[in-house]
């Protein structure tokens, strides 16, 4: 299964080339995990599952530029793979059947309190597997 966020483009994530800077691809990744992660548990008034995690890699294939703010653009996640403590997403930015990047992150579970990795829980082991596209 994939979740579609829809991220809204605003006027100063243009550049003065008129296209979207390289880094708010990153941000638009950060915001459709957070409403994957929390809001789509909250609006259901549900405890989140995926909120002890940090990014341990991300990477970005930039396919065509954005130039239109002011509008949403789908960004489609998804899980590629699942570990002992971290998982793999896999994301496409699109809008009316054009794909404007692919990127991938490395989500790594910590434990709060120490800072350190920890091992994948059940609860959310199970949730991840509702999205691990094969």
């Amino acid at each position: 299964m994939k979740y579609t966020h829809k991220a809204f483009v605003r006027w100063d994530d243009l550049d003065a080339f008129g296209h979207v800077n390289n880094a708010k691809y990153l941000t638009y990744a950060q915001e459709a995990r957070f409403d994957w992660g929390w809001y789509s548990f909250a609006e259901k008034k549900e405890e989140p599952i995926l909120m002890e995690m940090v990014v341990a890699r991300a990477e970005v294939d930039y396919l065509a530029p954005i130039t239109e703010g002011g509008c949403f653009y789908d960004v489609t996640l998804w899980v590629d793979s699942i570990g002992n403590s971290s998982f793999v997403n896999g994301y496409e930015i699109s809008k009316d059947g054009v794909i404007y990047a692919k990127m991938k992150t490395v989500q790594v579970t910590i434990d709060l309190n120490t800072r350190k990795s920890r091992p994948i829980n059940d609860a959310e082991r199970e949730f991840l597997t509702k999205f691990l596209e094969k």
